[in-house]
């Protein structure tokens, strides 16, 4: 890394890789059993950081960010599941090292991590926190040697997912309606206007019959029907967000401590 390091100050920094992704939170930080410096960092991933994937901090550097290291988020998710618990065993290691595609550590005659590898190794692993002066594989051994229990209970991981609900069509249809329309017409009547002569012997009278015939004229309506465009209407979705309980039976063990009298006392 570009400095030194304390296993405390990388716990809960954010992870980015190369491309700006960020992996997650430092869970847990190995260090070099021949160092004592950090060299492998556990990544909490999953919808609730519940899995924690080995990444290498080989060439990794920090800054405001969080830790940078050089491998990205595809070989992170695909990294060997492996228990994240203080101790990394040959195979594991060797596991990590071809999965990332990292040199495998030199090692001495007879068996042992060669100094000049940087501790690298795979064994003599411990989690960040131990005392520098007490032997990672010691401290584990004392450990194992207590009797303990270990207590587990199931937990509910909500998500969501998107399903389909339904189709809707918008569709148009006719429909055949009586409209009236008041239109004014007009028409010719005939009508006899009379006008008295009053000095005979100006025209030829005669006592004869004789007719006239005068043309007459009226208005009607006339229908005619034009297509026009009056509305125009489209389907958009939108997206309403509503709170929904979930419930769900989840199991958990407790400690029962029983003496020798057959009192209980639960924890």
């Amino acid at each position: 890394m570009a400095k030194t390091m304390q296993p405390q100050e990388l716990i809960d920094s954010a992870v980015v890789d190369p491309t700006g992704n960020k992996l997650g939170k430092v869970g847990n930080v190995y260090l070099a059993d021949a160092t004592r410096q950090p060299e492998w960092i556990t990544v909490k991933t999953g919808l609730f950081g519940t899995k924690e994937s080995f990444v290498p901090l080989s060439g990794a550097h920090t800054d405001k960010e969080g830790v940078h290291v050089r491998v990205d988020k595809d070989a992170v998710t695909d990294a060997p599941r492996i228990e994240a618990d203080g101790h990394l065993s040959a195979e594991e290691s060797a596991q990590l090292y071809r999965h990332y595609g990292l040199p495998m550590p030199r090692t001495s005659p007879d068996g042992r991590m060669d100094d000049r590898a940087q501790g690298r190794g795979d064994t003599g692993r411990g989690k960040a926190g131990m005392d520098p002066g007490t032997h990672a594989d010691t401290g584990r051994r004392e450990r194992d040697t207590e009797p303990a229990m270990t207590r587990s209970e199931e937990r509910l991981n909500v998500g969501t997912e998107q399903v389909e609900t339904g189709h809707v069509r918008l569709r148009k249809y006719v429909v055949t309606e009586e409209q009236q329309v008041t239109v004014p017409v007009s028409h010719e009547e005939v009508r006899i206007e009379r006008e008295p002569i009053t000095k005979p012997g100006g025209e030829r009278a005669e006592i004869a019959e004789d007719e006239q015939e005068v043309v007459l004229h009226a208005e009607k309506p006339v229908v005619d029907k034009e297509t026009v465009a009056v509305e125009r209407a489209r389907l958009k979705t939108e997206t309403v967000t509503e709170d929904q309980t979930i419930s769900g039976k989840v199991r958990k063990e407790q400690f029962e401590v029983t003496d020798d009298e057959g009192k209980h006392r639960k924890s």
